[in-house]
């Protein structure tokens, strides 16, 4: 079974098509990088995953059901089966780290006060945080444990697939590979599938399994990093293959 499926996929905003005829398959366990130069429609296609925004054309499954339609019940089920991470975390900022990893089990799940707390402290030690931590907010906050807070969020709710917008955009490189690390190992201990937009080529060659590349409005190729490198195009060159580009890669 697919995870995700992405079918002749288009969308237009303001008259303008921002991708047409998108075509991904997403298997259980995949951690799929999606890269594109600035621009093209890599936070659009993320958003469109979410249901934040709906298609023009084509449709998007998740494990098999549409992402739209059907009810709202049976939507609400299907957006518990996956957490997304924010690109700058997106935090309630009048709320505590204790009560942004606690709201959406407030919000989707029938829980009493304590399994809650006991849930928010699990969730707060999956990504390497201390209870101490939850009576902190969200200003008080350096920028690598903002990420950690969004992440525990994320995870709330136990989702089976994980979406990632620019995880390490703003963190230094030591909290970047920290927190590249931790994505890495909760995803092979959860059993999740993963997809997340980068420009990050570290992120990506640590990451991914399969990498989606878009450009021209279309999915120019995906598949493995490798195979990626094998294609003769005029964006691919460009991206991977700048010396900058090609001393990351070769190091991972």
């Amino acid at each position: 079974m697919s995870v995700i499926s992405i079918r002749d996929l288009s969308f237009r905003y303001e008259g303008e098509w921002i991708c047409r005829g998108i075509n991904i398959e997403v298997e259980r366990g995949d951690m799929v990088a999606l890269v594109g130069g600035s621009g093209c429609g890599k936070t659009t296609l993320l958003q469109l995953l979410i249901g934040l925004l709906t298609p023009t054309e084509g449709e998007i499954l998740l494990f098999d059901e549409p992402l739209f339609g059907g009810g709202e019940v049976r939507e609400r089920a299907l957006r518990r089966r996956f957490g997304v991470l924010f690109q700058h975390g997106a935090l309630f900022s009048a709320l505590s780290v204790y009560d942004n990893i606690a709201f959406p089990l407030r919000e989707l799940r029938r829980l009493d006060v304590g399994l809650i707390h006991d849930l928010v402290m699990l969730k707060l030690s999956m990504v390497e945080l201390l209870p101490r931590h939850a009576l902190m907010m969200p200003a008080e906050l350096s920028g690598g444990m903002a990420k950690r807070v969004a992440l525990a969020r994320a995870l709330a709710l136990e989702p089976e697939l994980l979406l990632l917008d620019e995880p390490t955009s703003g963190l230094d490189p030591d909290r970047s590979d920290s927190f590249v690390h931790l994505i890495r190992t909760l995803g092979r201990e959860l059993g999740l599938t993963v997809v997340f937009v980068t420009h990050d080529l570290e992120s990506m060659a640590e990451l991914a399994t399969r990498v989606a590349v878009l450009a021209e409005q279309r999915i120019l190729a995906i598949g493995s990093v490798e195979e990626i490198l094998g294609l003769d195009h005029p964006f691919i060159r460009n991206f991977f293959f700048s010396e900058r580009s090609q001393r990351i890669l070769k190091a991972h």
